[in-house]
């Protein structure tokens, strides 16, 4: 049957369920939606489906907000989440309510997570998702542009409406997981810069399957313990050097 036969276009909306958002004071929607052309008899010609997303932003959400009042207020306002949701949504407010958001750098950002603060994890350099592939071939380099490429990859999975693309990308999560496993050793920088890339992917449960499929949840761990380590074992050195050069 020809396309041009098509007569009604029949759409379903599947929601997935709701997160928080790991930058924002805001709300993740997680939805499907399957549109079907269908035929004059009401046959189906073509089908097509879409992972979306919806954020529903809380700016005003305070510790005096009554959550619950709030979260029945988007229940009515989202027709994406189901009613029996309203105390899950609940619950995900009093988180967002009791989160705290620590700026990066001395000065609040409302588009960057918390970044480490350790030297070389930013670059002089706005990221863009057009350069990702450039950015990944900065994975095959030395070490100083594996830093570099990491922190550029970074800045685009900051912003979750990146995620879905770098996902996408399956060769760029692949180079970045393989410079983890073989490379973190070599630099902490690096290291953290690609912790921190697939931290911002497991901010969201549909991304799991991700952090699952390229094994990387306990290497992450073993990493960030080490560092930790690491990082504890500099203060008594960093101290008595301010110390001797005081005195």
């Amino acid at each position: 049957m020809n396309v041009d036969d098509a007569k009604y276009l029949k759409k379903k909306v599947k929601s997935f369920g709701v997160d928080v958002h790991p930058i924002e004071k805001a709300l993740v929607v997680q939805y499907e939606v399957e549109a079907t052309i269908l035929g004059e008899m009401g046959e189906p010609m073509l089908g097509e489906r879409k992972n979306c997303s919806k954020i529903i932003r809380v700016k005003n959400l305070t510790d005096a907000t009554d959550v619950r009042s709030l979260s029945e207020e988007i229940i009515n306002m989202c027709k994406l989440i189901p009613a029996n949701k309203q105390p899950e949504v609940e619950q995900l407010l009093f988180y967002l309510q009791n989160r705290k958001d620590t700026p990066v750098g001395g000065t609040k950002s409302a588009n960057k997570l918390e970044a480490p603060s350790l030297e070389g994890t930013e670059v002089n350099e706005v990221a863009n998702l057009n350069d990702l592939d450039q950015y990944c071939d900065l994975m095959y380099e030395d070490i100083e542009e594996k830093v570099r490429g990491a922190a550029l990859i970074l800045q685009l999975a900051r912003n979750p409406d990146n995620l879905e693309e770098l996902l996408q990308n399956e060769t760029v999560i692949t180079a970045v997981a393989r410079v983890l496993r073989e490379d973190w050793k070599k630099n902490v920088d690096l290291a953290i810069n690609i912790i921190y890339i697939f931290f911002c992917f497991s901010s969201f449960t549909n991304f799991h399957g991700l952090i699952q499929h390229f094994k990387i949840g306990a290497l992450c761990v073993e990493v960030a313990l080490k560092i930790i380590t690491w990082v504890k074992q500099q203060i008594p050195i960093n101290k008595m050097s301010m110390v001797v050069e005081e005195g």
